[in-house]
């Protein structure tokens, strides 16, 4: 019997987008269709890459050098890739991530200055290159996101307690990234009732679910 190929679907935005919920609800509506779903995180979701996030989201020191950042980025990614990701595309799996390359894109190489074209070298050598089959950008306006942030109610990681010109110039690189790659990337509002931005979410992954 033919095996169906695996899906890589990776989630991206700012902080307080609701990537995590909608994950959550994508293999949710995925596993009641029959399939065999992995949901997974960046930085993270294999024991050497968690053990990289907590170095990046509580420096045992003063913050990360950009530079620093991004190799630890690639670093945990490399790991993650060849442990998860790949082995479970390879058993027609479908991965779920919460954020992938695109986000040291626009962190990193955007609002870090370090440029696409260094990001993209280290995926390259690290990772292979590595695509998703398709690139959900969680799309919403900053008073709403910084709102969900002070929502949960906890202290801000080295990442998220960054100034908020900022988080604008990650958000104005997410948007270029799309803009530049409308096959890759839906683009989806994130606002309204969590059922909403999913249902949104479903009609974008339409071709790949057929």
């Amino acid at each position: 019997m033919t095996r169906a190929p695996g899906r890589f679907i990776a989630f991206e935005g700012g902080e307080g987008a609701g990537k995590s919920t909608q994950a959550r609800l994508l293999a949710e509506a995925l596993r009641a269709r029959g399939l065999t779903v992995v949901v997974t995180r960046e930085p993270g979701g294999t024991p050497g890459a968690e053990a990289i996030r907590a170095l990046l989201l509580a420096p045992p020191g003063a913050p990360w050098p950009t530079q620093a950042e991004a190799l630890l980025f690639a670093a945990a990614r490399a790991d993650h890739v060849a442990q998860l990701i790949r082995p479970a595309l390879a058993r027609g799996e479908w991965v779920i991530c919460d954020r992938f390359v695109d986000s040291s894109r626009a962190y990193q190489g955007g609002a870090g200055g370090l440029g696409d074209d260094a990001i993209s070298a280290l995926h390259a050598f690290g990772s292979g290159g590595l695509r998703p089959d398709r690139v959900i950008l969680l799309d919403g306006d900053e008073a709403a996101l910084a709102g969900r942030l002070a929502a949960r109610g906890q202290a801000a990681d080295a990442i998220e307690g960054r100034p908020a010109a900022y988080h604008r110039a990650v958000a104005a690189a997410f948007r270029a990234l799309a803009e530049a790659d409308p096959q890759g990337f839906a683009r989806i509002a994130s606002a309204g009732a969590p059922e909403d931005v999913h249902a949104r979410i479903i009609a974008a992954l339409a071709d790949l679910l057929a």
